[in-house]
């Protein structure tokens, strides 16, 4: 008997040894080619589709992801476990969903991903850097790279691997609703600031393939070159539009920045909602699989844009089953449902059963998901702790933020015709000239001056922003400058003042921070380009009763021609997110202007599209204008 339990018992212990060698695809040792094709040969259909379904973390759970075994959860703009959630509550739930998923027969961790798009912008506390146009007027691809790294560590501080960014977006008509999220009108701009990749996800070593993805640890992140092409050169600006151009132009224009992000190993890769001369860019099977995937040698995977199936026909979501079809053939690999997953996973289901889609097909996608979560580390390290939560909102990357919105000012007008230049702006009030020397007291105007949200715009909390000072931590513009003038003078705050007031008041100068209120996508679409209400009213009011300097705030060039014999100095700050002492820190001269224009700055919205370059070139300021300063260090 004894002798027969003994053999019984060992017979289990190979077996056991049998199976921890079998499974090759959980040791890091193996190569990446080799884990990828052991884990896929083990996969049902389901499990195999259930990778390829990422879904919204308001209809996740830890059962939903064992159940339907999801590959990936994303946060919506404006979805958080709880409003003013810590880093710790993000930890707790991304890691529910994840014990979910490592319960799975396989135990294929799911990857979370979020769209920390200029900064890890839906969450409190973290540091918002300026919006990716204000980035373009830097000229800095080093500054990029460091945010990149620093916005890698405060995403990751809240257990999360993975950032829907880069945009790279070339913005050719700034009407459009997320110009401020392309870096500039010109291509050369945008593939430069790509840097922002190996800032998120780490240089890629030396003779790496073309075209693997790279992530290099646990401080890094994946990162998604966005959108898949075309998406800023819509007709009229129209989000979500045709863009109607040669295939040249698409490859001179649109497609450049996507050369440089595959070969600096970029993860991911999202589909446009945009189409490209009527056909929807989720259903374009050449520029997907034909361009991406085999010319440009593409081997993570294509994610939709949020319902991007949905929206392959109109009005959306009208032939739901068409819809997967055209795009999973086209070549999407993950699709963001993000909530109808039990639609998706049963349309994919039937259409693999009945060779309407061939496995193949299937599996190129779920090889694709699989190599990133690999070269992630993910099977290693699926679960997030607490050791990087002081990187969240820290001093280090606030004061990154800082340089940036200095670096990203651009100083349009500074002076009248008589060469005499206002900024930058003295401490002390006396010291001004032409002002009269023994006044103390300056005047700060305007809606944008006190208004956190509305300096870090859209994508900031909320999808669309917020207005208001309690949405997060930071500085608005008013408050810099009291932290700058001298204790001696006296600041005045009014938001939208009269021109007796102001005449009455004695002040020296005046500073009108004014701008757009904050949106997204299409809603911030705009024919007229207006400066919002009261704004105008407030420079005519201000600039012409006192010598001024106008702050705009907003994500593209506004309309200005009216009111620049109003204004003595100009500056464009764009969207400079929550460190707002870096407009403050240029204004008064600690520090140069060396802003350039990302942008031509058209007279009136008849003239667009006008871009750098064009035939009717007649700019207000054109693309690459920026005046400078000698700051009182320099000088």
């Amino acid at each position: 008997m004894a002798r027969t339990l003994i053999s019984l018992m060992g017979l289990l212990l190979l077996c056991c040894l049998a199976e921890a060698e079998y499974l090759k695809y959980k040791d890091p040792k193996q190569p990446l080619h080799v884990r990828v094709n052991d884990l896929v040969s083990r996969m049902t259909l389901e499990e195999k589709i259930g990778q390829m379904t990422q879904i919204e973390r308001g209809v996740a759970s830890a059962e939903v992801m064992k159940k339907y075994f999801i590959g990936s959860v994303l946060t919506g703009g404006g979805s958080a476990p709880a409003r003013q959630a810590s880093a710790e509550a993000w930890i707790n739930m991304i890691n529910d969903f994840q014990k979910g998923a490592l319960s799975t027969r396989l135990g294929i961790p799911m990857i979370y991903g979020i769209d920390a798009v200029h900064g890890h912008n839906n969450v409190y506390n973290a540091t918002i850097f300026p919006h990716n146009i204000g980035l373009g007027a830097t000229r800095d691809p080093d500054l990029v790279k460091r945010i990149g790294a620093a916005t890698a560590l405060e995403v990751r501080a809240t257990g999360i691997p993975y950032t829907f960014a880069p945009c790279i977006a070339v913005c050719r008509d700034p009407r459009w609703g997320r110009c401020y999220e392309s870096y500039s009108e010109d291509p050369k701009i945008v593939q430069a600031m790509t840097e922002l990749i190996p800032g998120l996800q780490g240089d890629i070593p030396a003779g790496s393939p073309k075209g693997v993805p790279y992530v290099a640890g646990k401080t890094k992140v994946a990162a998604c070159a966005k959108h898949f092409v075309g998406d800023g050169g819509t007709i009229n600006g129209v989000n979500e539009n045709n863009t109607i151009i040669d295939r040249h132009g698409l490859l001179a224009i649109h497609m450049p920045a996507y050369y440089n992000s595959i070969i600096k190993g970029v993860s991911t890769v999202m589909v446009s909602y945009s189409s490209w001369n009527g056909i929807k860019m989720h259903a374009n099977q050449e520029l997907v699989t034909g361009f991406l995937k085999n010319t440009l040698q593409f081997r993570g995977f294509v994610i939709t844009d949020w319902e991007g199936l949905d929206r392959i026909t109109s009005p959306p979501h009208a032939n739901y089953s068409y819809s997967v079809e055209v795009g999973i053939k086209a070549g999407i690999d993950m699709v963001m449902v993000p909530y109808n997953y039990i639609e998706f996973i049963d349309d994919l289901t039937f259409q693999v059963k009945n060779n309407i889609i061939p496995m193949s097909r299937i599996d190129d996608a779920v090889r694709r998901i699989l190599r990133v979560k690999f070269v992630m580390g993910l099977f290693e390290n699926p679960l997030a702790d607490d050791s990087l939560v002081d990187q969240l909102g820290s001093q280090e990357h606030r004061e990154l933020a800082r340089e940036a919105v200095r670096k990203s000012l651009v100083l349009l007008k500074n002076g009248d015709s008589t060469g005499v230049p206002l900024l930058p702006l003295p401490k002390k009030t006396s010291k001004i000239l032409p002002l009269p020397k023994k006044t103390s007291k300056i005047l700060v105007a305007g809606s944008h001056a006190d208004n956190l949200g509305y300096q870090c715009g859209g994508w900031t909390i909320e999808w669309q922003g917020l207005s208001g000072n309690d949405l997060t931590r930071g500085t608005t513009i008013l408050n810099a400058i009291k932290n700058t003038v001298d204790q001696q003078t006296e600041v005045v705050y009014q938001e939208n003042p009269d021109a007796n007031f102001v005449k009455s008041n004695n002040f020296s100068y005046a500073i009108v921070v004014v701008g757009e209120h904050p949106y997204a996508e299409t809603n911030g679409d705009s024919m007229n380009l207006n400066i919002a209400d009261p704004g105008p009213n407030t420079i005519t009011n201000v600039c012409g009763a006192v010598e001024c300097v106008v702050v705009v705030i907003s994500g593209r060039p506004v309309v200005i021609q009216p009111y620049l014999s109003y204004i003595d100095a100009l500056v464009a700050a764009w969207l400079p997110g929550t460190e707002g002492q870096g407009v403050a820190d240029v204004l008064f001269g600690d520090y140069d202007f060396t802003g350039k224009l990302p942008r031509t700055w058209f007279k009136t919205v008849d003239q667009l599209p006008m871009n750098v370059g064009d035939p009717h070139y007649d700019p207000l300021f054109p693309f690459g204008f920026g005046l400078t300063t000698k700051s009182r260090q320099t000088s």
